[in-house]
């Protein structure tokens, strides 16, 4: 695609990559053929070719509107475009590149700021999060239906986790939300990566992956998040951590991004790399372990969603599936399964109807083999299929870890 940026533009820090990309993209429209607002909408500004042109228009000096920056909020950076594209165009940093630029062009109405400015308070702190969520439990039936369907309906909790006795050793991202949420998920996989020889390093220091404030209009907040994360990790690597692992693949698919996000920062753009590097979806570690040493015996009947995260951004598209399949489960086939949920981090309170569609759409294509449960591999994900009140859901190594044999358990 032919395209001359602005005076402004090319004073962007990332005006090279924003070029580079825009150029690489021949218009040839296939990328619609998979993208879910696409196909919900049928506009062409609310697919992937469109939203790239009205980038390619800011970044040439045309007018920001606020209708611009409404055709980009409806992205659901699944990513599902990236997997479509026979040219390669790398959509998401191009996605990054222009909200930034029209989100300081555009102020948003006082409803939204409040709304993000509120969601990037509370979401990124375990404490208060936990907290307002234990209230909102308590006056669950007080609450309106939207913040009703947030709640979980069961939350499990946390078995005891091994003690860290094997020479392997791996870190482990505990994340934002999904200690309140899904306790029981960061349990499940160090017990069965410590059956497997392997134990987690706890680091207490580390926080949110950063992905939260990046995607809500603070790209600077979201990198220093992955700053001090760098920096808490940095000594465990350097005494030999094999890997950084993570169970919700949102977050693992923005760590794996530091590299990139932090390229042109002297400090640290060689510990960023070596992260992104280490950085390992659970999946990733268990196949290549021998798991029949876990004496897994499940026959059960699963759906397995595959977040967008975990398939598009790492493409890890299969990995789970292979895992259950070879442990016993018996997984039922999932229609249209590269389509996003419409969790998608935050978006399910940003774009509300939008996201209610995509996930009724989801839970129809994952119920229609009648499994006994679904499955999935990130929190967000989890939250938002299992509010609507129907097949429950949870994490895959939750049940992996449910089934192991009783030996040393």
């Amino acid at each position: 695609m032919q395209t001359t940026l602005s005076e402004d533009a090319r004073r962007l820090p990332r005006a090279a990559e924003a070029e580079r990309i825009l150029r690489s993209c021949v218009h040839c429209g296939f990328c619609n053929a998979t993208c879910p607002t696409y196909q919900l909408l049928g506009d062409e500004l609310d697919g992937p070719r469109g939203r790239i042109y009205l980038i390619k228009q800011v970044l040439e000096g045309n007018e920001v509107t606020r209708k611009t920056q409404e055709h980009l909020d409806r992205c659901l950076s699944c990513r599902n475009c990236e997997t479509t594209c026979p040219s390669g165009v790398d959509y998401h940093n191009l996605l990054d590149i222009g909200r930034a630029v029209v989100d300081a062009a555009v102020p948003r109405p006082l409803g939204q700021r409040l709304l993000r400015e509120g969601l990037r308070g509370v979401l990124p702190n375990p404490g208060l999060f936990k907290g307002l969520l234990s209230s909102g439990q308590v006056f669950r039936a007080l609450l309106p239906n939207t913040l009703q369907v947030k709640l979980p309906r069961n939350v499990y909790p946390a078995k005891p986790r091994p003690t860290t006795r094997h020479t392997r050793q791996v870190l482990m991202l505990e994340g934002c939300v999904q200690p309140s949420l899904s306790p029981n998920t960061n349990a499940a996989a160090a017990r069965v990566l410590d059956r497997l020889g392997i134990s987690v390093t706890p680091i207490r220091e580390v926080g949110c992956c950063g992905a939260l404030d990046y995607h809500l209009d603070a790209q600077a907040a979201g990198l220093d998040h992955a700053r001090r994360n760098i920096d808490a990790w940095w000594p465990s690597i350097e005494s030999g951590a094999e890997a950084i692992v993570q169970t919700a693949s949102g977050c693992g698919a923005f760590i794996k991004d530091y590299g990139h996000l932090l390229s042109t920062d002297p400090a640290y753009a060689d510990k960023a790399k070596r992260v992104s590097a280490l950085a390992k979806d659970l999946v990733e570690v268990l196949r290549d372990e021998p798991l029949d040493k876990l004496g897994v015996h499940s026959d059960q009947r699963l759906a397995f969603h595959c977040p967008c995260t975990l398939q598009h951004a790492q493409k890890l598209g299969g990995a789970v599936e292979a895992i259950l399949t070879s442990l016993g489960f018996n997984l039922t086939a999932v229609p249209d399964s590269h389509l996003c949920c419409g969790s998608a981090g935050t978006y399910s309170l940003t774009q509300p109807e939008l996201s209610r569609q995509l996930r009724d759409n989801k839970l129809n294509a994952l119920e229609s083999e009648h499994p006994e449960i679904i499955v999935t591999a990130n929190i967000g994900c989890q939250t938002h299929l299992d509010g609507a009140g129907r097949t429950p859901v949870r994490h895959w190594i939750e049940l992996v870890e449910a089934a192991l044999s009783s030996t040393d358990r």
